[in-house]
């Protein structure tokens, strides 16, 4: 039973990452694609905007892939946890609910993935685990990864807004 909810777990933290970067690499799902999504981390201070997006969605989608198959546990749980704590910073104006753009889903998603590292990925994985040593090199570099980008966000003032244009 333990194994089976670990399974579940994993395939729902992992789609959810798929959906989530489909979102800003390629527009799907509603979301606004780079461009789009681009501008909004500038405007929070993640600069390039295009690149940082890039950049967290290839995290997502990669730390999804990984926690679904449990391959390289935990590298996919915690790859995600990484990007939802920025995730998390980015929305914190927003409160603390989803209907306002708050840190609710980003949150949720964060402590499943710290739930999932900890926990174990189960028996149905179809690859080997990460050794202990070589993960907690993973946990502290991409602790230090997610801290530097939360760091400059929190920092960070907003870009500037453009100035209007003249209708002559």
């Amino acid at each position: 039973m333990r194994d089976a909810a670990l399974f579940g777990a994993r395939l729902l933290l992992g789609g959810y990452m798929g959906i989530h970067a489909s979102q800003k690499l390629w527009g799907k799902f509603n979301g606004p694609g780079l461009d789009g999504i681009g501008s909004v981390f500038e405007k929070h201070g993640l600069a390039p905007g295009r690149e940082m997006a890039m950049a967290a969605a290839a995290t997502e989608l990669a730390g999804g892939a990984l926690t679904v198959t449990g391959v390289a546990f935990p590298a996919g749980p915690l790859a995600v946890a990484g990007a939802m704590a920025v995730a998390a910073t980015h929305n914190r104006e927003g409160g603390l609910m989803a209907t306002t753009s708050g840190v609710e889903l980003p949150a949720l998603y964060l402590t499943l993935a710290l739930t999932l590292a900890a926990a174990g990925p189960g028996k149905y994985t179809i690859g080997p685990s990460l050794p202990d040593k070589l993960a907690a090199v993973g946990f502290v570099a991409g602790g230090l990864a997610a801290g530097a980008l939360i760091a400059k966000m929190v920092t960070s003032k907003p870009a500037p807004a453009e100035p209007p244009v003249a209708n002559d």
